[in-house]
């Protein structure tokens, strides 16, 4: 038995060293480790590190750029602290290549026109990645905080800047508009603290607490103040995506110009609207969708256009069957058009409501009488048994009260004495009766 036993485990060591073998796998303790030249930051050399066995999925170290400037200015990467609050930004944002790739596609749609804008105000073309560090260039990105918007404007800030929002229309959400009312808000502040650092910590911050850090803190230089979390990592998280975006090759990223998000083809035409209108029949006057036209113009967060004047934003090529179809005069009665696509309105309504429009009948009489008939149809509501119950009760309350105040005036009554009659008015009785049996 002893033997045998032997030869078994002669056996399965051989199997197992064969199994190794054919998955081209190596015992842990025989891989070597390899040979990498160590890279030095600020004199100090980094230790080498080993490669990955042989069959195992290897991640490429990628290293963080040793120098980077924001908006012109020099960034103290010398300094270690400051290095390992850029290296982790950096380390977050080049290993997240799904992320990446979709900025790329993005910022073939808004950066020719952010860069525009750049030029026009004078201002560094890194502030373009700002608004990718605010809304991943998404125009109707919204903070818990409030924030709105591409560049997300607080509501305060953003009436300020010249961003209105009145009743459903909000301002922030408009790209073009947005971008401009915030490199005014950047310039101001540049102008005020003469560094792009705390230009953009006090953007992400607000304007008070970066002064209060500076006179706690009793220095002007960013990366020396202690500020909310969030604002610490801000102005590094912009530097990391201005050194992967910059030139994504270099860290692996190749996006064929042809996969990217083109610019949006749209036609725009302005509009006054002497009351609410829905936002579908816009869109049927220009024979697109209501999710079209809620894309193109994302400053209407509700299902209607409140009464004003408005630039409308249509796909390309159909401005000219707008102008056709669509009758503001006709249009201002479009409330219930409104309510065509909502909750209390059924969808065989809508269709008649359509069809009233078309032929140039008042949309609102057709609603109405669509509305009757439903109210015709609804049955009486039922007096539940706790109302009846309620009822009642008050019922027999309000008798109570009834008889003790009769009962309270009768006591109040008797208990007064009565009052003694004079002899005039005695006379005058005796006078009365005698007179009446005259009469009789």
């Amino acid at each position: 038995m002893r033997g045998w036993s032997k030869r078994a485990n002669l056996k399965a060591a051989a199997g197992t060293f064969f199994m190794m073998f054919l998955c081209g796998c190596t015992p842990l303790n025989t891989a070597a480790p390899a040979q990498q030249s160590p890279t030095s930051l600020g004199g100090q050399a980094r230790p080498t590190q080993a490669v990955a066995a042989p069959g195992q999925l290897e991640v490429p170290y990628i290293p963080a750029p040793t120098s980077i400037t924001l908006c012109g200015e020099p960034v103290p990467l010398d300094k270690e602290p400051v290095y390992e609050r850029f290296d982790k930004e950096f380390t977050i944002i080049v290993y997240n290549h799904a992320q990446v790739y979709l900025w790329l596609k993005r910022m073939q749609r808004y950066f020719p026109m952010i860069e525009d804008r750049l030029r026009y105000y004078g201002l560094p073309d890194d502030l373009k990645y700002v608004a990718i560090a605010e809304s991943d260039l998404l125009p109707n990105a919204c903070s818990p905080k409030g924030a709105a918007g591409p560049w997300q404007f607080m509501s305060s800030t953003g009436a300020a800047y010249g961003l209105k929002q009145c009743g459903s229309v909000d301002n922030r959400y408009s790209f073009s508009h947005a971008t401009d009312s915030a490199f005014l808000l950047l310039k101001d502040l540049h102008d005020k603290y003469h560094s792009w650092a705390l230009a953009l910590a006090a953007y992400n911050a607000g304007d008070k607490r970066v002064l209060d850090a500076i006179r706690v803190d009793g220095t002007h230089n960013y990366y020396d103040l202690c500020l909310p979390l969030e604002t610490e990592r801000y102005v590094f998280r912009i530097l990391a995506i201005k050194a992967v975006l910059s030139n994504p090759a270099r860290y692996g990223y190749n996006l064929p110009t042809e996969y990217g998000y083109r610019p949006l083809a749209e036609d725009r035409v302005t509009v006054s609207f002497p009351a609410p209108v829905a936002i579908r029949s816009v869109a049927d006057a220009a024979g697109t969708t209501y999710s079209e036209i809620k894309r193109l113009n994302p400053v209407f967060r509700s299902q209607e256009i409140p009464a004003g004047t408005y630039e409308i934003r249509l796909p390309q090529g159909t401005r000219t069957a707008f102008e056709k179809n669509f009758s503001p005069a006709a249009a201002g009665m479009l409330l219930a058009q409104a309510g065509a696509g909502s909750e209390n309105v059924s969808s065989r309504s809508s269709e008649g409501s359509r069809t009233a429009v078309r032929k140039g009948k008042p949309l609102r009489l057709a609603l109405a009488t669509s509305s009757e008939t439903r109210q015709k149809k609804r049955p009486e509501k039922k007096t539940s048994h706790r109302a009846a119950k309620t009822a009642k009760s008050r019922s027999v309350k309000a008798k109570k009260t009834k008889v003790n105040k009769a009962a309270r005036h009768e006591v109040k009554r008797k208990s007064k004495p009565a009052r003694p009659t004079s002899h005039k008015s005695k006379g005058k009785a005796a006078h009365k009766k005698s007179k009446s049996h005259r009469a009789k």
